[in-house]
């Protein structure tokens, strides 16, 4: 039997729907010998007969997508590894092959296999009055900047390279994707590689488009600032979700009222102090909206105002003043954002 050149590793957790269609786009792929790794975290519908009708492995494991991750991880054996979630779809049949050409072309050029590659993404299902927001979502998918670069993306990296910075993390049910997103910008380099993947944003549309996007900056500012508080106690708040419904932000606002009165004022105001450090740093996406808008209207395919960010408005805003400020907007913010949902969110049980 052919030793395969790519692993495909796709955690599962009820996805008996989405899975055929993934697999069949896998198979169709052109000049690229894969196999593809399917780990089942205990679902309840027919994944696993779907699964062992399409002719791939199958594995199970204990639930969570690191532990599921790894787990295929260790029975691949390609050389390289490619992390896909179940509902991403394929944009054509050479993507693959076309993406280990540019990843062997990135060794050549930089000497080295510390190399994460990332697609850029495509979202489907859009909300026709949240085209702009895509946008911007899309565009940023094609970055390598800290913060860009999530596991709905696919990861592709040698399995050498993979295991010598540990695997997922397994600590929590999410975040996993972060983690080792980080570690590859900080001992290696990540590029984007060539076609993209698409994903749905039914999930953006079930939990509603706002209260995803003040979820995902409140979680990559604590994991980006430390507060390893909030990420030990918020599982118990996500198991309370119910994701038929829009998502509950008020829970989260309040777990975080509740870990800072246990820490005391000084070890609040330190992590206020941290966040506002985080949002300075995270302010070049403001520009990069402009950016995304001016490519929109006059086809730009520089990007002036990111430019402008990194050479005049971070060097001008990096000083320790500035960060309190920033935090003191954002606990601002914070404050008033959280009586809002408290209120829309009490009125929205009483009428349910």
């Amino acid at each position: 039997m052919t030793t395969p050149k790519l692993s495909i590793i796709i955690p599962v957790l009820n996805e008996a729907a989405s899975l055929p269609t993934l697999i069949q786009q896998l198979q169709q792929q052109t000049d690229c010998q894969l196999e593809i790794i399917v780990v089942d975290g205990g679902s309840q519908d027919q994944t696993q007969s779907v699964v062992k009708n399409l002719g791939v492995v199958f594995v199970t494991s204990k639930p969570g997508r690191g532990v599921q991750m790894n787990t295929g991880a260790r029975v691949a054996k390609a050389p390289m590894l490619l992390f896909l979630h179940a509902d991403s779809t394929l944009t054509n049949s050479e993507l693959l092959k076309n993406a280990i050409t540019t990843w062997n072309k990135n060794r050549q050029t930089l000497g080295h296999d510390r190399i994460g590659g990332h697609f850029s993404l495509k979202f489907t299902q859009q909300p026709a009055n949240r085209k702009w927001v895509f946008k911007f979502y899309e565009a940023k998918t094609s970055l390598n900047r800290s913060m860009c670069t999530n596991g709905d993306q696919g990861f592709l990296l040698k399995r050498e390279f993979f295991w010598q910075l540990g695997g997922f993390s397994q600590e929590l049910p999410f975040l996993e994707d972060q983690i080792l997103a980080s570690q590859i910008y900080d001992k290696g380099v990540w590029i984007t590689l060539p076609g993209s993947l698409t994903t749905s944003a039914r999930r953006f549309k079930q939990e509603g488009l706002g209260r995803r996007m003040i979820l995902n900056a409140i979680i990559m500012a604590f994991h980006y600032t430390g507060f390893k508080q909030f990420f030990a106690r918020a599982p118990e708040v996500y198991r309370q979700q119910d994701t038929a419904k829009p998502l509950q932000i008020t829970p989260f606002f309040n777990l975080i009222k509740t870990l800072n009165s246990e820490a005391g004022w000084q070890v609040s105001f330190k992590r206020w102090r941290y966040i506002g450090g985080f949002v300075r740093e995270a302010a070049w996406q403001i520009f990069f909206v402009l950016d995304v808008i001016a490519a929109q209207l006059f086809n730009w395919q520089k990007k002036p105002f990111v430019a402008l960010h990194d050479k005049v408005f971070k060097p001008l805003t990096n000083f320790l003043l500035f960060d309190v400020l920033t935090a003191i907007l954002t606990w601002i913010w914070f404050t008033l954002t959280g009586y809002y949902f408290a209120i829309s969110e009490a009125n929205f049980k009483r009428t349910s």
